[in-house]
């Protein structure tokens, strides 16, 4: 059971937030059918809770119908009453892990608020990718909930280690056995260190590779069998936006398993081994796509240097980021310390299109749009690159779309064949598909509604839904009556509603067994309201 009300205190504006976050995100994805709850009268529409209490609901978000009126002032524990009062005996297990991530994302947001005069100092002596990742960290996600919880991170551990808290910190290392340990490329960086500079025996090169080993999943590798763990810490490093992975150096970032969840109990952040190669195909199979396709603006982070020692806490990953200005687009939305109602969004707009943000967008619109409507019927791929993955790049010439972590594709091996390129042997055979239906399943929820829609419409909430619909009708045109673009025109501008993935139910709630989930990022189980019909 849920901790009672604490009635003595009023709720602050966290927590009134986060509760109308929650109660949004189970009445969109219907957890249990807790839209029975839901009333429509002469008073308007409301829902009630397991107190008794009507909570009056709002049209307009464009992810849903109804969500939570803005002046309702909620507690977050009459929301989770409401949450036990509707759930499935067989969720007990998983309700009582989300309420924990309630619990974890309200003491994260209450640290935020607490350190913001620290971390606005911090922020003022930091400048390009890493300023605006931090700044990009205390944006919520558009639709998971309790995205500031880390499941298994405390508070302490988080300000120490979260990028919305603009911290630094000293990576740990440990040294595994050279028989254990694959390396996608002979050498390691120049950077790395020599056992030497973490306190052990220098003549330990010879048998043993050093492996990055995060602060906060430092506990868990000590317990490993086999390794020789550093006594002293190497390489300052400061968290980006993913928060595993963090900034070792000028355009290069390390990527390593955090001992923690986010975004549900089910989504690890450990690294398991195969996921490092997929990625390194699917980069490749982009690759060979952008090279038949040379009008397209997008160019890929390198992903291609990685190891691993057979262990979802030994794997590291180095991205190598392009020449030019990188402005990730989960940034674009961040306000700017001390600035009003100004955003990261009005800053780049002021130094690459005149001030003018709408153009800024419409631009960013066009070449993502463009971008992934050819991989959808050319090439039969879908990618899971929302804003978190993607980033403005300046440089030379127009804004390219910059593009990391790519293990989460969909390829239809039949639609690559097609075109002349055989599909790569991933070793997740998740990543495969002929099926176009659950291709477009990624694009709808990905591309169009994280990409696409959640930053215009968090810009221009007014006109957002048209820029989105203008832009993807434009890439769409060059396809014509081909199939593919048929199916994806069905299942975005002509539909009556659009796909959601009910992220909540399969990452926490509900156990894979009954929700029957391959894959819990890729769990559709709810459809929300077609922004893009009329607009």
């Amino acid at each position: 059971m849920i901790r009672p009300a604490r009635d003595h205190r009023e709720a602050t504006d966290r927590e009134r937030y986060l509760a109308a976050r929650v109660l949004n995100a189970l009445l969109r994805e219907d957890y249990a059918g807790i839209s029975a709850r839901v009333t429509h009268d002469r008073d308007g529409v409301a829902i009630v809770l397991a107190s008794g209490r009507r909570v009056g609901l709002a049209a307009g978000d464009p992810f849903q119908d109804f969500a939570t009126a803005p002046h309702e002032r909620l507690r977050l524990a009459e929301v989770l009453e409401t949450l036990e009062a509707v759930a499935h005996p067989a969720d007990t297990e998983g309700v009582a892990a989300f309420e924990r991530e309630c619990d974890e994302a309200l003491a994260a947001l209450e640290a935020h608020h607490r350190m913001r005069g620290e971390v606005a100092r911090r922020l003022r002596g930091r400048h390009g990718l890493i300023r605006y990742e931090s700044l990009a960290a205390a944006v919520d996600h558009p639709l998971y909930p309790t995205a500031r919880c880390r499941l298994g991170v405390s508070p302490a551990g988080l300000a120490a280690h979260a990028p919305e808290f603009a911290p630094e910190f000293r990576m740990r290392w440990t040294a595994a056995p050279r028989e254990r340990v694959t390396l996608s490329r002979p050498d390691l960086p120049g950077w790395w260190p020599v056992p030497g500079d973490v306190g052990l025996p220098a003549d330990l090169a010879r048998t043993h590779v050093l492996f990055p080993v995060h602060p906060l999943t430092e506990p868990l590798v000590a317990g490993l069998p086999g390794l020789l763990p550093g006594r002293e810490p190497y390489l300052t490093v400061r968290p980006t936006l993913s928060t595993r992975t963090v900034e070792a150096g000028e355009r290069v970032h390390l990527k390593v398993p955090l001992a923690a969840s986010t975004l549900g109990l089910r989504n690890r952040r450990s690294i398991k081994p195969g996921t490092l190669r997929d990625g390194a195909l699917a980069e490749s199979l982009l690759r060979r796509i952008l090279a038949r396709e040379p009008g397209l603006r997008v160019a890929l982070a390198d992903e291609q240097t990685y190891g691993h020692a057979e262990h979802e806490y030994l794997g590291w990953l180095v991205r190598r980021l392009p020449e030019g200005e990188i402005v990730p687009v989960a940034a674009l939305l961040a306000p700017l310390p001390a600035s009003g109602d100004r955003l990261v969004l009005h800053e780049v707009a002021e130094r690459h299109h005149g001030g003018d943000a709408e153009a800024l967008l419409r631009d960013y619109l066009a070449v993502l749009l463009e971008w992934n409507v050819t991989l959808f019927v050319r090439y039969g791929v879908a990618l899971e690159a929302h804003q978190q993955n993607l980033a403005l790049l300046f440089g030379d010439g127009p804004m390219r779309l910059l593009v990391k972590d790519d293990d989460g594709l969909l390829a239809s091996p039949r639609r690559l064949h097609a075109a002349g390129i055989e599909a790569p042997g991933f070793g997740d055979e998740r990543m495969l598909a002929d099926d176009p239906y659950a291709l477009a399943d990624v694009f709808v929820t990905i591309t169009l509604h994280l990409a696409a829609m959640a930053v215009a419409h968090g810009a221009l909430p007014g006109s957002g839904a048209t820029l989105v619909a203008r832009a993807l009708r434009a890439a769409l045109e060059p396809y014509g009556d081909d199939p593919m673009a048929r199916l994806l025109r069905a299942r975005t501008l002509e539909a009556a509603r659009l796909t959601g993935k009910s992220m909540v139910v399969a990452g926490t709630l509900v156990a894979k067994d009954r929700t029957g989930a391959r894959d819990v990022n890729k769990f559709y189980g709810t459809t929300g309201p077609n922004y893009l019909r009329g607009a």
